[in-house]
C-alpha cells in the first residue's frame, strides 16, 4: 500500500480523498492555486504545493506542475478526483513515465472512453444498446444539421469529450440547429479544448440511470448497483439517489451486466460509471462511460456500506477487489443534494462571494456532508460553485425523503445566493416524492418549484425586531465593560424614562414592503406591537448564533444572521431576508445609468451578437458572457437601440460591470 499520495484536485473531492487516506494511514499532498491558498483541502492535507495562478489552465490543468509537485514531495501515487485531469490520457501517461501510480484506469481505457463518439463504436461492437444518432468524425455544420434532420427532432448535441452538462444543447427544430451547434462548440472548446460533437435522438421523458462499476488488474469486475440521476437542470445533475426507484431486479441485473460488458470491453481497472438513458418502458441505451469516481458516489457508499476511495487506493496498489459480485447487496435508500452557490430564480446563475455564515446540519449515521469550504471561505469565480454535497440514508425511500427535508431545513448559508430553498421544494414536489422521474422534471414542475415569493409571516418580522433589540443591549454591555466606568447609568439601554417606559420603532423592509415594529422595554422582555397586535417577547443568542425566542409564550429556535444592513432569518426551514432601515441615513439621489446592462458575475465576453446601432426587441440576445465554464446570454431589457459595446470579445469583466450602452425606445420608431 502507498504511504503518500498527491491529490490532483481541489474542493470537496480533495477533502473526501484526504479523509480516507488519513483513516488508512496514508499521508496526503494537496496542490492549490493562488486563489486556494487558504482553502479547506490545503488546511486538511499533510503537505501542500502551490501550482500557479487561479485560472485552471494555469494551475490545476497543467500536467507538468502536478507531476513536479508529486516528484518534489515523493508521492508514490496521484488521485485525480473528478474533473480537471481525471480523464486526461496525457496526464495518466505522464504519471506512468515518471514512475507514479495513476489511481485510475489504464491509459487505453481513458483513450477508448474519452471520446463519446469512439466509445459508441466500441459499445456497438460489445453488444451494448445505443441511442440512435450520428457519432462520426465529419463536423461541418451543414452536414451535422442534415444528420439531425435525418434523425428527427428533437435531437441532443453533445460535446464528444464532454461531461457535466457542458457543451450540450437540446434542439427542437432545424432552424435552431446552427446557433445551438455554435454555442456547443464554443463551450466544448472552453471546457475540454475539443469542439468535436455528436448528435443523438433526444428521448421524450427519459430517465438518467448510471451503474457504478469497479475492476481490478486481476481480471475481476463488478457492478455496485445503480443511481438515478434524472433530476437535472441545464443537463447538470441536481439530486441523485440509490437505488433507482421502481427498478425491477431483472432490469437491474441486465443493466449491471451491460455495464460490466462495457468496462471489460476496454480492460477497465478502478472505479468507473457507465451511464444509460432509459425510457419509461424500461428500455435503456448506453450514453457514455466516465472513467473516474463520480460526484454522486456517496449514495452508492451509503447503500452498500463501502468506501469507494478505499477500493480505489487498494486497486491502485495492485490488490484484488475486496468483494465478489454475489457478496454485494443493497441496504436502504440514499439521496444526495448538491448545495450550490447559485440563484435558481435567475436561471441558476452562479453566485460568488464570502460565506459570511455557514452552518450545515449535524453529521450522523444518517446524514453526511461532503464539503470543501467552511465559514468565511470564498466561492471563487474561477471554479465550480458547489458548496457541499448533502447525503442522507434511511431504511426506505419515504424515510430518506423526510430525512433530506429535515437536513435541508437545518442548513444555513449566508453570503451567496444558494439553492437550498429550491432543493427543499424539489424533494417535497409530489412528482418527485412519487418517483415520477425523468430529466425534464424541473421544467414540467416549474409551477411548484418556482412559486411566487412568499411574504414573511408576522413572527418573522417580530423575531428580526427582537434580534435588533437584544443586539443593541449586547453592544451596550460591551461598551460598558470597555469603559472606565462600567456601572454608569448612561451605558444602560433598558428604556428607562423618568415618567414612563420609552417606546422604540424598528423599521424593516422585506422586498418592496416596509413595516414597523414598535417596542416597549419591560424588564427582561419587550412588549412588541405589529400590525395592531401586541405580544411579549424575550430571547437570547447562543454561542452558535441561534436565537432562542419566547414569543407570547411560544418557544422557538431561529437563526438571525446580520450582514451589513441585511438580516437573514431562518425560521421553520425557510430563509427570509430583511433590511434594517436606519432612519438617520438618507441615500443620495444618484443612481445607475438608465438603460445600462451589467454583468451578473465576473466572466469573459465571448460573442457580440448584434451590431452597434442595431434596433432590437425586448429579450433579444445582445452578447454572450462565459462564467464558470458556462455561457450566459445578456438580453435586451426592453426594445431599444445598441449605442455601444463597452467590452470586446475576449475581455474579462468584473461583477456589476456595465456591458452595453443601450438606449430604450420603441423599435418601430
Amino acid at each position: 500500500m502507498f504511504t503518500k499520495i498527491l491529490i490532483a484536485n481541489r474542493g470537496e473531492i480533495a477533502c473526501r480523498v484526504i479523509k480516507t487516506a488519513r483513516r488508512m494511514g496514508i499521508r496526503s499532498v494537496a496542490v492549490y492555486s493562488e486563489a486556494d491558498a487558504g482553502a479547506r483541502h490545503v488546511r486538511l492535507a499533510d503537505e501542500a504545493v502551490c501550482i500557479g495562478a487561479p485560472p485552471p489552465r494555469e494551475s490545476y490543468l497543467v500536467v507538468d506542475k502536478i507531476i513536479g509537485a508529486a516528484l518534489a514531495t515523493c508521492a508514490q501515487a496521484i488521485h485525480p478526483g473528478y474533473g480537471f485531469l481525471s480523464e486526461n490520457e496525457e496526464f495518466a501517461e505522464a504519471c506512468s513515465a515518471n514512475s507514479i501510480v495513476f489511481i485510475g484506469p489504464p491509459v487505453s481505457a481513458i483513450r477508448a472512453m474519452g471520446s463519446k463518439s469512439e466509445a459508441k463504436k466500441l459499445m456497438e461492437k460489445a453488444g451494448v444498446p445505443l441511442t440512435p444518432g450520428y457519432h462520426g468524425d465529419k463536423q461541418e455544420p451543414d452536414f451535422l444539421r442534415q444528420q439531425a434532420d435525418g434523425i428527427g427532432y428533437p435531437v441532443l448535441i453533445k460535446a464528444a469529450a464532454g461531461g457535466g452538462g457542458k457543451g450540450m444543447r437540446a434542439v427542437h427544430k432545424s432552424e435552431e440547429f446552427l446557433d445551438a451547434l455554435a454555442s456547443c462548440k464554443r463551450e466544448a472548446t472552453s471546457s475540454f479544448g475539443d469542439d468535436h460533437v455528436l448528435i443523438e435522438k433526444y428521448l421524450q421523458r427519459p430517465r438518467h440511470i448510471e451503474i457504478q462499476v469497479f475492476g481490478d488488474s486481476h481480471g475481476n469486475c463488478v457492478y455496485l448497483f445503480e443511481r438515478d440521476c434524472s433530476v437535472q437542470r441545464r443537463h447538470q445533475k441536481v439530486l441523485e439517489e440509490a437505488p433507482a426507484p421502481n427498478m425491477p431486479p431483472e432490469r437491474r441485473a441486465a443493466m449491471g451486466k451491460a455495464a460490466v460488458d462495457a468496462a471489460q470491453a476496454v480492460g477497465y481497472v478502478g472505479a468507473g460509471t457507465v451511464e444509460f438513458i432509459a425510457n419509461q418502458d424500461g428500455t435503456f441505451y448506453f450514453m457514455e462511460m466516465n472513467t473516474r469516481l463520480q460526484v454522486e458516489h456517496p449514495v452508492t457508499e451509503m447503500i452498500t456500506g463501502l468506501d469507494l476511495v478505499e477500493w480505489q487506493l487498494k486497486v491502485g496498489a495492485g490488490e484484488a477487489l475486496p468483494l465478489r459480485q454475489e457478496q454485494l447487496a443493497i441496504r436502504g435508500h440514499a439521496l444526495e443534494a448538491r448545495i450550490y452557490a447559485e440563484d435558481p430564480d435567475k436561471g441558476f446563475l452562479p453566485s460568488v462571494g464570502r460565506l459570511i455564515h455557514l452552518a450545515p446540519p449535524a453529521e450522523t449515521l444518517n446524514v453526511r456532508v461532503d464539503t470543501g469550504v467552511e465559514q468565511d471561505d470564498e466561492i471563487s469565480p474561477h471554479y465550480d460553485p458547489m458548496i457541499a454535497k448533502l447525503i442522507v440514508w434511511d431504511e426506505s425511500r419515504e424515510r430518506a425523503l423526510a430525512r433530506m427535508l429535515q437536513a435541508l431545513a437545518d442548513y444555513r448559508v449566508v453570503g451567496v445566493a444558494n439553492n437550498i430553498g429550491f432543493l427543499s421544494r424539489l424533494v417535497a414536489c409530489p412528482a418527485f416524492a412519487q418517483a415520477d422521474l425523468d430529466t425534464g422534471l424541473i421544467e414540467r414542475e416549474r409551477a411548484f418549484l418556482f412559486p411566487e415569493s412568499v411574504a414573511p409571516p408576522a413572527e418573522a418580522w417580530l423575531v428580526v425586531a427582537l434580534g435588533e433589540l437584544i443586539r443593541d443591549q449586547q453592544y451596550a454591555a460591551a461598551d460598558a465593560s470597555a469603559s472606565s466606568d462600567p456601572h454608569s447609568p448612561w451605558h444602560a439601554r433598558d428604556g428607562w424614562r423618568l415618567n414612563g417606559a420609552a417606546r422604540r420603532e424598528i423599521k424593516l423592509r422585506a422586498g418592496e414592503t416596509e413595516k414597523v415594529v414598535s417596542a416597549r422595554y419591560a424588564g427582561d422582555s419587550f412588549a412588541l406591537e405589529f400590525e395592531g397586535q401586541s405580544t411579549t417577547a424575550a430571547g437570547r443568542f447562543t454561542a452558535s448564533g441561534e436565537l432562542r425566542v419566547d414569543l407570547g409564550g411560544r418557544r422557538i429556535n431561529v437563526t438571525v444572521v446580520s450582514a451589513n444592513e441585511k438580516r437573514h432569518v431562518f425560521i421553520d426551514g425557510v430563509c427570509f431576508v430583511f433590511a434594517a432601515i436606519d432612519p438617520l441615513f438618507h441615500a443620495g439621489s444618484g443612481g445607475g445609468a438608465e438603460g445600462g446592462l451589467t454583468a451578473p458575475m465576473p466572466g469573459k465576453v465571448i460573442a457580440l451578437i448584434v451590431e452597434v446601432g442595431a434596433k432590437v426587441e425586448k429579450g433579444a440576445p445582445l452578447l454572450i458572457l462565459e462564467a464558470m465554464k458556462m455561457e450566459h446570454t445578456i438580453a435586451a431589457p426592453t426594445a431599444g437601440t445598441i449605442k455601444a459595446f463597452l467590452y470586446n470579445v475576449g475581455e474579462q469583466v468584473s461583477d456589476g460591470a456595465e456591458l452595453v450602452e443601450f438606449e430604450p425606445g420603441n423599435k418601430q420608431s
